[in-house]
């Protein structure tokens, strides 16, 4: 019995008695019990009604891998060689890595309900509560160099802009791998982060992970424990499923890896300036213990940030640097 086998029977909204559920389930009742209290311990709401049993406070989707496959258009669906869906990880980035390690990995996907240890970028941890959030790697081996998937990550972000756009989110993009939403305090919340993973050699063939992480349903609680302004997909699309918003966002990523090497960045560079965060603001540069304040100005072909002060302009080209917003 797992987790999701559970939340399975709860979902129907009807309650259920720790005995039903062990006899559904095969096991017995305190089996049900210990996993009765370890959806508690995940932020998972429950009720018990004494006499009728237990069910889930609301509604909880949980990721079908089958009907992912299945809703993928054609040319998508051909770029794909095998999909996971796991409960939980430490990381799916983690996860595909090791399957280039196996000798896979090549347009695998891998979908998780929580990570246990996930990372975004400059290694910060990445928070998800179980089955809140839309948690997905994809493997991708490239023939290029390294140098040559300059701005893949920012390609990336415009590919998941698109998707929610067409849902009636306004999403803006943050250099290099954020994307934003605002909340309605005025602030910009984080509503996805990407992290792309790349190994191999720096003229020759090399492995990607494009690991992507978007806030899907979070509660007032999980984001009053969060230490900076976080949005959620529902905040302004609350009938968008987990579900469909994993195939349309796998419709337009798995074309979009198996093009790259060709057209580049180039080609998403002004979709990418159209849905610049902070163009013509003022912002803040970090990196390492060095800080300058300066105006964002517009991505370049390879993807880096320009910013200029006074009469000095100078580009960032990624790595251990953060651009943060200026209120």
């Amino acid at each position: 019995m797992t987790i999701g086998d559970l939340i399975r029977l709860l979902s129907d909204g009807e309650f259920h008695s720790g005995e039903q559920l062990g006899e559904r389930l095969g096991v017995s009742r305190a089996a049900v019990w210990k996993q009765l209290r370890k959806l508690e311990s995940l932020g998972i709401p429950m009720e018990a009604v004494k006499g009728q049993g237990y069910r889930l406070a609301e509604p909880l989707e949980l990721l079908d891998g089958s009907a992912i496959v299945a809703g993928l258009p054609r040319e998508a669906r051909r770029c794909v060689t095998r999909l996971f869906v796991e409960e939980v990880l430490p990381s799916s980035n983690q996860f595909v890595r090791d399957r280039f390690e196996q000798g896979a990995g090549h347009g695998e996907v891998c979908l998780v309900e929580q990570q246990s240890a996930g990372k975004g970028r400059r290694g910060r941890a990445w928070v998800t509560p179980w089955g809140r959030t839309l948690m997905l790697s994809v493997g991708w081996r490239f023939e290029s160099g390294v140098a040559a998937l300059e701005g893949l990550s920012l390609a990336v972000g415009v590919v998941l802009s698109r998707v929610l756009e067409s849902h009636g989110v306004a999403p803006l993009l943050k250099w290099p791998n954020d994307v934003l939403l605002e909340t309605s305090s005025g602030a910009f919340g984080k509503l996805a982060g990407i992290l792309v993973e790349m190994s191999g050699d720096a003229a020759g063939p090399c492995e990607v992970v494009v690991g992507i992480g978007i806030n899907v349903d979070l509660s007032a609680e999980f984001r009053a424990g969060i230490e900076q302004p976080v949005s959620a997909v529902r905040d302004q699309a609350p009938a968008l499923a987990r579900n469909q918003l994993a195939i349309e966002l796998l419709a337009q990523l798995m074309p979009l890896l198996a093009d790259f090497e060709q057209h580049g960045f180039a080609a998403w560079q002004d979709a990418w300036n159209a849905r610049h965060a902070f163009a013509g603001q003022e912002v803040e540069v970090i990196q390492g213990d060095r800080r300058d304040v300066a105006i964002a100005e517009q991505v370049d072909a390879s993807g880096n940030l320009w910013v200029r002060r006074s009469t000095e302009r100078w580009k960032l080209a990624g790595g251990e640097i953060s651009v943060r917003g200026r209120v």
